[in-house]
Parts: C-alpha cells; structure tokens; sequence
C-alpha cells in the first residue's frame, strides 16, 4: 500500500466518522436518538469553567478600560501587541494637564501668584502621571497577564478536550445505535425464522465496548483539567491581592502629592477670592488620614469665608483707608491701575462701583487700581 491509497482511506475514514457523528447529532437534537449525559459532577466542572471564563473576561476587560479609559489607546496597544513590536511612548492625561500647566504659569510669569501656582500645580500633575503608569504596568504584569494567560491557554486546552469529549460521546452513541439496530434485526429474523449473522452483533458489541472505553479516558481527562480550576481561582485571589495593593500605593501616592501641594499652596495669600465675589477656602492643615481630611473639609468653607472677608467687607462698607503689604511683584496693564513691588506696603481703600476684585491703592503721589489678590491686609 503506497502513501497515496493510505491517505485516501484515511480520508474516508474521517469522513464515515464525522458523517455518522452528525447523524448521531441531528437525531438527538429531534428527539429519534437517546443520548448517553454526563455524570454530575462533570457537569458541575464544565458550568464552573464556564462560568470562571465568562467572569475572568468581563474583569479583564473593564480592568483595561480602567486603566486606560481611551479606547484608541487600547486598540493601538494592542496592535503594537500582536506585531510584538513597544508601542511610542506618549504623555498621559494627567501628565498632559501638567504640562498646560507649567507652559501656562511659565508664559504668565513665575514670580506672579497665578503663574507659580500653576507651576506648583503643574508638577504635581505630572508626579500623579508618573504614578498612574506605575499602577498600569504593575497591574499589566500582576493582574491582567495571568487572568490573559489563562483565557488564551489553560481554558482553551479546556474547551480542546471538552470538543473531544463530545466527540467520543457522539461516538459511542452511534455505536450504541447500531447495536440496538442489530439486536432488532436480529429479533425480526428470528420471528421469521431467517438466518441472520450474528458477526454483526458481535461487531457492534465489540465496537460499543471501544468506543466506551474512549468515552472514559477522554472523560478522566477533561475531569482532571477541569478540577484544576480550584488551582486558578486561587492563583487569580493572588493577582487580585496584588492589583489591590497596587491601587493601594496609587491612591496613596495621589493622596501626599495633592496634600503636599496643597501645603504649597497655603503659603500663597489668604485673601484669594474665586470670581463668583466667594472667599476661597484656607488651606486645611496636615492630617493623618483621608477621612480627617474630609471632615475637616467640611467644616471649613464657612469659618474660612468669614475670616478672609471679614477685613474686606468691613474695608469697602467703610470710607476709611488700611495699610495692606504686596505680596507679589505686579505691572500696570494700563493707567488707571498702580503698579506693585513685593513686600513694600501701601494704603488702601474702596470707591462705590468698583470691582470686587479690586481695591484703590495710593504710594505717596502715585494712585491706581490694585489686585487684591496680591495684597495682606495689615491690623
């Protein structure tokens, strides 16, 4: 027998095997053929398998979102993935903002008090970008990269052995029906008294006998590697605990950045006032714990209201004049403001109508309007 005559009776082969597994199949599917189920158990192996891919798919994907909310970026990750190729490294959000920032304070002027927080603010924006790389390579190698590792291989080994397992059934299913079909054959000709070969019922006892013994050894399998998904929760609770200890240190991290920054910035004036006529709100003094802080927050905005106001309101409701020190360098846009240098002190008072932002200053002979944002009042 030649190579060519062995593979075209392989071929045929083949082809009467997954023939008579689709009949098998269709029959079962009408209800004209009884099918040997799965014990328990096993049953109960494939629902958790199931159930792990589903899941683990559904955390992994949100993850990714989490950690890069920009679904372009995700995509060009995951070209550059395939092609095995570092995808270009690009500024981040925050990293981004920070960015805008310092460009921003450094074009209105480091020495001005919007252009130094700014920078201030910029920095720090930046060391919070730092961090969230940190946290999306970490939980990439912690987290993300075992739960991959198990879709694209232990479970598709699974799902492997699992189509092999319907085929050995389909299998011996089949043979179980040409038996039964024998024994019927083989009744009628008794009834009829005619001969009837029993080499027929002996050779589908006999192929029942294989195809049964398959069905075993190919169930004992796939049970093995189902039962292995204990062994993968386990292992995925570990890689959790490492992506939560991982937001653990992000999160604390962005925590001291911003009290930091917020350290820095409560060295600027206290006499800030948002544009809406609103004091802003004083810097909340170093705590221990985030929950401090928040219910320290809470109670700030009246108590800081009051205090940074007090001297301003009581200022322009009255005629009189107070001593206030500049605390910023300050240039005249046009003539009718006064320019400022740091730290010198200066006399200032309201007019009807004038801006709240704004205050009339007086330096000897000079007189112009003056920001009050760069001012300390004086007792």
């Amino acid at each position: 027998m030649n190579i060519m005559d062995f593979n075209v009776k392989k071929l045929a082969a083949d082809a009467g095997t997954f023939l008579s597994r689709a009949v098998q199949f269709t029959e079962e599917k009408l209800g004209q053929a009884e099918k040997t189920e799965l014990d328990a158990h096993l049953e109960n192996l494939l629902s958790k398998a199931e159930c792990t891919k589903l899941w683990t798919e559904k955390i992994m994907k949100q993850t990714e979102v989490l950690l890069q909310p920009n679904p372009n970026a995700r995509i060009e990750e995951f070209v550059y993935e395939k092609l095995d190729r570092k995808a270009p490294s690009r500024m981040n959000n925050p990293e981004l903002l920070g960015q805008y920032m310092i460009d921003a304070g450094n074009e209105f002027g480091p020495g001005t008090a919007y252009g130094n927080a700014l920078i201030k603010c910029g920095e720090t924006q930046k060391r919070i970008g730092a961090a969230d790389r940190e946290l999306i390579q970490t939980s990439a190698i912690n987290f993300l990269t075992p739960l991959r590792n198990f879709i694209e291989g232990d479970y598709k080994t699974i799902t492997k052995e699992r189509k092999l397992l319907q085929n050995k059934r389909l299998d011996l299913d089949a043979a179980k029906t040409r038996l039964k079909k024998a024994k019927v054959a083989e009744a009628r000709a008794a009834q009829l008294n005619t001969s009837q070969p029993e080499e027929n019922n002996i050779m589908s006892e006999q192929e029942v006998r294989i195809t049964q013994s398959e069905f075993d050894r190919q169930a004992e399998i796939t049970r093995l590697l189902l039962e292995g998904i204990s062994s993968t929760h386990a292992h995925h609770l570990r890689c959790l605990n490492d992506f939560v200890e991982a937001q653990m240190t992000y999160y604390a991290q962005c925590y001291q950045y911003m009290l930091d920054l917020q350290k820095q910035l409560g060295s600027f004036p206290s006499t800030f006032l948002s544009n809406n006529n609103q004091a802003s709100t004083t810097p909340v003094q170093s705590v221990s714990s985030p929950s401090v802080l928040a219910s320290a927050s809470a109670s700030l905005p009246s108590v800081s209201n009051s205090m940074v106001t007090s001297g301003l309101s009581e200022l322009k409701s009255s005629s009189g004049s107070r001593k206030a020190r500049v605390l910023y360098d300050y240039d005249a846009a046009n003539s009718s403001e006064l320019s400022l240098l740091a730290d010198e002190v200066i006399t200032v008072y309201s007019i009807p109508g004038m801006d709240s932002d704004w205050l009339m200053g007086e330096r000897g002979n000079q007189k112009g309007k003056v920001p009050i944002t760069y001012l300390e009042l004086l007792n």
